[in-house]
């Protein structure tokens, strides 16, 4: 069933890809409900955090409990710019990735020689810690208590202020963090990053600057969060610790596993599927989180790599490439 829709997927990639675009453009003039609206931006935000975890976690190899740390950081520094500093510009999107970049490196450094379950548990700590510094600092962070009344930005003197500005504005970053995952990974620094994931010890052999890498990738990693991050800050308004807690980062992970490790699209499936399944059980609120994760045990029994997590779509691309190129050279001997 699933190889079956992606290469459907990979037939018809260039119809539905103009669909989608023509979809999203319009979503927001079609579409007047609020609630929906909110719904649609929050999918469109986590997509870009499950993109930016998976390639980490799916990508490099390095399973992390910790991401809402960096996106807490990147929703923290765009508060602080914003509301203390009078940042009212893009730059505050682009300050949340270099701040959480440079505390995913900051990361990065210490734990680069630790594997599998060792990097898991300080990845849980980190997050633990950031969360402590917000609740304990109340000089920057206003401590439990949050951040509110967050001004809006403006780009190019318009106020990004109404659902239909941030969905487009959402809708703009999670193409570029896409086009930067997509290009990374089917670049030789996406296939020499595959080859530390698989097997660090051999990749080392072949000559591959495995610290390099790993260093590289975590922090690009922590920079796409830390980017979603000031973009929730700026459409929410208001922070506080306990939106980035170790909760919601293992709800990031299960996006990722749910959708496939390794797979962009899988990302985006599992972040829309765990975004919108929640409030379409939300009548069920007795229940909601038993269906939810009964429903999620079947997957996992069902499909314990995701739903996407065994498709390679470039595998599929150039079989039916191949496949059309016998059929021609075939069809011009039988002439």
């Amino acid at each position: 069933m699933i190889e079956k829709l992606s290469t459907f997927l990979v037939r018809r990639r260039v119809p539905l890809l103009i669909a989608v675009a023509v979809v999203a453009m319009l979503f927001p003039q079609v579409i007047t409900s609020k609630y929906i609206l909110r719904i649609a931006i929050l999918c469109l935000m986590y997509c870009m955090l499950a993109v930016s975890l998976n390639l980490m976690t799916g990508i490099l190899g390095q399973m992390s409990f910790g991401h809402a740390a960096f996106w807490g950081i990147g929703a923290y520094t765009a508060a602080i710019l914003a509301k203390t500093y009078g940042w009212t510009n893009p730059g505050v999107l682009i300050a949340g990735a270099v701040v959480s970049g440079l505390f995913g490196l900051v990361l990065s450094l210490p734990v680069m020689h630790l594997k599998g379950y060792y990097f898991t548990i300080v990845t849980m700590v980190f997050c633990q810690i950031i969360r402590i510094v917000e609740i304990n600092w109340m000089s920057l962070t206003n401590g439990p208590l949050g951040i509110m009344s967050i001004p809006k930005i403006f780009i190019f003197s318009h106020k990004i202020k109404s659902q239909a500005d941030f969905f487009y504005l959402a809708l703009i970053l999670l193409v570029l963090t896409t086009l930067i995952v997509v290009k990374l990974t089917n670049s030789r620094t996406g296939y020499a990053i595959l080859a530390i994931r698989d097997d660090d010890l051999a990749a080392g052999a072949m000559g591959i600057n495995v610290f390099k890498y790993k260093s590289m990738t975590i922090v690009l990693a922590s920079m796409l969060a830390g980017c979603a991050g000031a973009f929730y800050a700026i459409y929410t308004g208001y922070i506080d610790p306990n939106c980035f807690t170790n909760a919601v980062s293992n709800n990031m992970l299960v996006m990722v596993i749910l959708g496939g490790l390794g797979n962009v699209f899988g990302s985006f499936v599992g972040a829309t599927v765990l975004t919108i399944l929640p409030e379409a059980l939300r009548g069920f609120s007795e229940y909601r989180q038993l269906v939810f994760g009964a429903l999620l045990v079947i997957l996992m029994l069902v499909r314990s790599e995701g739903l996407f997590g065994s498709v390679n779509f470039k595998y599929i691309r150039q079989r039916l490439t191949l496949e059309k190129e016998m059929k021609a050279t075939g069809g011009g001997s039988n002439g």
